[in-house]
């Protein structure tokens, strides 16, 4: 896993993002998956980061002594949302979940499959899939009506 510093390029907001791999990093980019996670644009770009330098195995330092008190003390974490947002978050996700079981899984034919409903090529029906960034933007200049998943959804037989 590699973990990158990314920004909101319209807000600056910063967050953090673990991928598999630059290159994992780019294809989620160009599909449109990278959204801010306070503001959900898909303006996203990796913020400029400190080199990670470790030092070798021999001039590692002593690791410091744990304070008797503090060891079974549970600490608070810097940036805990608060229980309200754990709960809509959890709500939203059962939501889709439910709206999801009615829908059919199109991959990355999403875009055509979208685009043909619209236009009367094909009944009309509930679909998820995949599209790209360029292609969720051509859907919407043509007034096709799409919207993103706010939950990710792993495809179907990719789970393990």
């Amino acid at each position: 896993m590699i973990v990158f510093d990314l920004e909101c390029a319209g807000t600056g907001h910063r967050f953090e993002g673990w991928f598999g791999s630059s290159e994992d990093f780019v294809q989620q980019q160009e599909r449109g998956l990278v959204t801010c996670p306070v503001c959900g644009s898909a303006d996203v770009t990796k913020a400029v980061m400190a080199p990670r330098l470790t030092r070798k195995g021999n001039q590692m330092p002593a690791p410091a002594p744990v304070q008797p008190a503090l060891a079974n003390k549970p600490q608070p974490m810097a940036h805990a949302m608060p229980p309200e947002a754990i709960e809509m978050m959890k709500a939203v996700a059962t939501m889709q979940a439910e709206a999801l079981k009615s829908s059919t899984w199109v991959g990355d034919r999403f875009a055509e499959d979208a685009r043909a409903m619209h236009y009367g090529e094909k009944d009309a029906a509930p679909i998820h899939g995949q599209a790209t960034l360029d292609e969720a933007r051509e859907l919407f200049e043509e007034g096709v009506e799409i919207a993103p998943l706010l939950v990710p959804v792993v495809p179907p037989g990719e789970a393990n």
